[in-house]
């Protein structure tokens, strides 16, 4: 899949920009504040629907009433996106060939897409939820299933925190019923998550191994290992969850929260069986989350049989020589890229080829 062309209007900076782009690498060069990652931002919007950094009303141009941003996208048929904004009634508008896409969902995969930014070091150094939103991107990006699956969990959530709130300030035959019958749903829907989950890392790990190896070239052996509430590897998903939540039954009733679930589990990272998040350097865990970026990358290539758009903010400032020559080569590996630099000028590492377009961005 390829992005052929960019029309900005009222989108942060950029009043009225055009942009037309190669195939391969496109360096997007500027000093800081002149729109880089807009156009990155602009590109996720076309992809997803939405920003990666901010709410749809904070990025209107000052002064104006709208943002629109238009995009054409090839691959084996041409596709025109186009999402609106209207400041005035707080809303968006995403049109594919003219058709609006009510349901955010029907978006998500449509047009496949990578993102690699300096906010990435959350997925190694940051919570658990940090983990489990990255590895719900990826996996829902392949499957429609998966992200049916997650929708349907998080209303499940919503409906059974309501139940045990109302539990906690008054137990009723009708609310322990209707608790019961949450539980079983979540159960289901929750066990099914698992399952793909677990499945997943033992593929992904694969072309993570594969990815490391090529940037790093070393002897180390990065591997991914997924975390239930259990801690167990080798069990029964349902009955697993039942016997858990019937254990945590009134503690979570106390608590007032869901706390039995695939909404609670995480991911462990290690090298060599070190666990990175605890004795990893700076430049193993940058290493870690680069990589795990170009593993989604031919995860995703080979899963949905199209080649996604990989966005790169601003990294090659936070790396070593070393790892900033050996990502520049490896990225000559990608289809389409864009990536955001400051500055050409002390970059000599970078693997530049013929087919490679610069933008340069003016001082506004």
């Amino acid at each position: 899949m390829l992005l052929s062309s960019l029309v900005l209007t009222n989108f942060r900076k950029h009043t009225n920009s055009n942009f037309r782009f190669s195939s391969g690498l496109n360096y997007i060069v500027g000093k800081n504040s002149v729109g880089k990652t807009s156009i990155l931002e602009a590109i996720y919007y076309l992809c997803s629907g939405r920003s990666i950094f901010a709410k749809d009303n904070e990025i209107v141009s000052f002064d104006k009433n709208h943002f629109e941003i238009e995009g054409i996208f090839n691959n084996k048929i041409e596709n025109k996106v186009r999402v609106f904004f209207k400041a005035d009634e707080n809303k968006k508008y995403y049109l594919l060939n003219g058709k609006q896409v009510i349901k955010s969902s029907e978006i998500i995969g449509k047009f496949p897409l990578v993102t690699l930014t300096p906010e990435d070091h959350q997925i190694t150094q940051g919570s658990p939820a940090d983990r489990r939103k990255f590895f719900d991107s990826v996996i829902a990006q392949a499957s429609k299933t998966y992200l049916d699956l997650l929708l349907d969990y998080n209303k499940i959530l919503k409906h059974r925190a309501v139940i045990l709130n109302h539990l906690f300030e008054r137990a009723t035959p009708t609310l322990i019923d209707e608790l019961e019958s949450w539980t079983e749903n979540l159960i289901n829907c929750g066990s099914q998550i698992i399952r793909f989950r677990k499945n997943f890392i033992k593929d992904f790990n694969l072309y993570l191994i594969e990815s490391y190896k090529s940037i790093m070239d070393s002897n180390e052996i990065p591997v991914i290992k997924y975390l239930t509430v259990s801690q167990e590897n080798d069990f029964d998903e349902k009955d697993e969850m039942k016997k858990l939540l019937e254990k945590n039954r009134q503690l979570e009733i106390n608590r007032k929260l869901n706390l039995i679930g695939p909404h609670r589990d995480d991911y462990l990272f290690e090298i060599n069986n070190i666990n990175l998040r605890k004795f990893g350097s700076q430049g193993q865990n940058k290493t870690f989350q680069i990589t795990l970026k170009f593993a989604e990358f031919f995860y995703l290539k080979e899963i949905i049989n199209d080649v996604p758009i990989f966005l790169m903010d601003d990294v090659f400032g936070e790396l070593d020589s070393f790892r900033a020559n050996r990502v520049s080569k490896f990225l000559k590996n990608l289809g389409q890229a864009f990536l955001t630099l400051t500055d050409f000028s002390n970059l000599n590492f970078l693997s530049k080829s013929e087919n490679d377009l610069i933008i340069n961005l003016p001082i506004n």
